[in-house]
Parts: C-alpha cells; sequence; structure tokens
C-alpha cells in the first residue's frame, strides 16, 4: 500500500524560507539615515525617506520566521498600504503629525519583522555575517524610531523642543537622536523639555544595552568562529 500523501499542515519545499537579506535591510536602513541627513527638508524627501524604509521592512519581512504564503500576504498588504502612504505623504495630503507617526511605525516594524528570522539564523547556522547585519539594522532603527518620535513630540509641544530655541527639521533631530544613541553628546542640540530630557536618557539606556549585549556578543561569537576556522 502506498504511504499516505502529504498533510495540509506539513511544510513543503516552496514553504521554507528564502535565503537571509539582513544585508540588504542594514544598506536600505542606512540609506534612510543618510537620505533624512542630507537631502533638503520637504514632503518629495520625506516621501523618498519612506519609500526606502517600507522597502526595508518588506526585505526583512521576506526572511521572517512565518510560512511563505503568510510572508507573501504580509508583504502584498505592507506594499499596498505603504504606497498609499507615500502618495500621501509626497502629494502632502497627510498631515504632519500623521507622517511622522508612520515614518516612525515602519521604522518600529522593522526590527519586529527580523527577530524572528534572526534567532532561526543563530539557531540553525550560528553567527553568520547575516546574523550581524541584522542585529546591525535594528540598531539603526532605534535611531530612525526615536528621531520620529522626537519629531511628533515636538510638533504636538508649545515649545522648541531644543534648549538652543528651535525644534530643528527632520535632518537636526536625526543628527541628534544618533549622537543620543551613541551617548557622543557634542552639545549643538540638547532636550529643553521633560519629555525630551526623558526620550534622551531612554534613548541612551537603550543604545548602550544593546550595544554591550547584542552586537557585542553577536560579534565576539562572529569573531570567534572566524577564528577556529
Amino acid at each position: 500500500m502506498s504511504s499516505a500523501a502529504p498533510t495540509a499542515d506539513r511544510e513543503s519545499p516552496g514553504d521554507r524560507s528564502p535565503e537571509y537579506r539582513y544585508g540588504v535591510v542594514l544598506l536600505l536602513t542606512l540609506l534612510v539615515v543618510i537620505v533624512v541627513i542630507v537631502a533638503p527638508s520637504g514632503a518629495p524627501s520625506r516621501a523618498t525617506a519612506l519609500v526606502i524604509e517600507s522597502a526595508a521592512l518588506l526585505v526583512a519581512v521576506g526572511t521572517a520566521r512565518a510560512p511563505v504564503a503568510v510572508r507573501r500576504r504580509r508583504a502584498a498588504v505592507g506594499g499596498l498600504l505603504a504606497l498609499v502612504a507615500v502618495v500621501g505623504v509626497a502629494l502632502s495630503v497627510v498631515p504632519r503629525e500623521l507622517d511622522l507617526a508612520l515614518s516612525g511605525a515602519v521604522a518600529a516594524l522593522i526590527p519586529v519583522a527580523i527577530v524572528g528570522g534572526l534567532l532561526r539564523l543563530v539557531g540553525e547556522r550560528g553567527v553568520t555575517l547575516q546574523a550581524v547585519a541584522g542585529a546591525l539594522a535594528i540598531y539603526l532603527t532605534f535611531g530612525l524610531v526615536f528621531a520620529w518620535l522626537i519629531g511628533f513630540v515636538a510638533r504636538v509641544g508649545s515649545v522648541p523642543f531644543f534648549a538652543q530655541g528651535t525644534s530643528g527639521n527632520e535632518s537636526d533631530r536625526l543628527y541628534y537622536s544618533f549622537t543620543v544613541l551613541t551617548t557622543t553628546g557634542f552639545g549643538d542640540f540638547s532636550a529643553a523639555t521633560h519629555v525630551g530630557r526623558a526620550l534622551a536618557v531612554i534613548e541612551m539606556l537603550v543604545g548602550e544595552i544593546y550595544l554591550v549585549t547584542v552586537i557585542g556578543v553577536l560579534v565576539g561569537n562572529f569573531v570567534g568562529r572566524q577564528r577556529s576556522r
């Protein structure tokens, strides 16, 4: 008697995870940072940054810890929502507060999409270069998320966000966010309000703890594997 056909819940070859592309996610996230800092402020620049952010999210979803059918469905829905958001931002029909919230949400979803696949990758293959790239991409998204959050707080606040008497533009806020995240603290921008200072403390703690734990452990293991070969 022939063996029974595979059950519906058994994973077929088409359901296996694709190759990990966290290096691509890292490059796209870094490109967002560069575009926001270098490009002139305005709707076209914000729309461009949102396009790249959305692309990074879709790539991260493509290697998430889920069956291929689920990943494709999520990518299709996410792509459609991103297209609507980008058009709205480019045409300036989306309020600035919603614009900042959308950008922050997309940035925050990138590490959420990465984590499951990253854990699976480390479990299957150990610490690889792709795993390190994924962890670094998460680190960069922290700076982006806090920058968009700072922009939202500055937008709805009644006083300038910075002690220098200004709330800055997207470039200023992202620059400030990364000086806080890395605890560089040049001093050309500093938070003026209690909310701003609280955000700065949280971002500093997140950045330092993540660097000395997650990044430190992964890089140490990766270097150790390379030396043992």
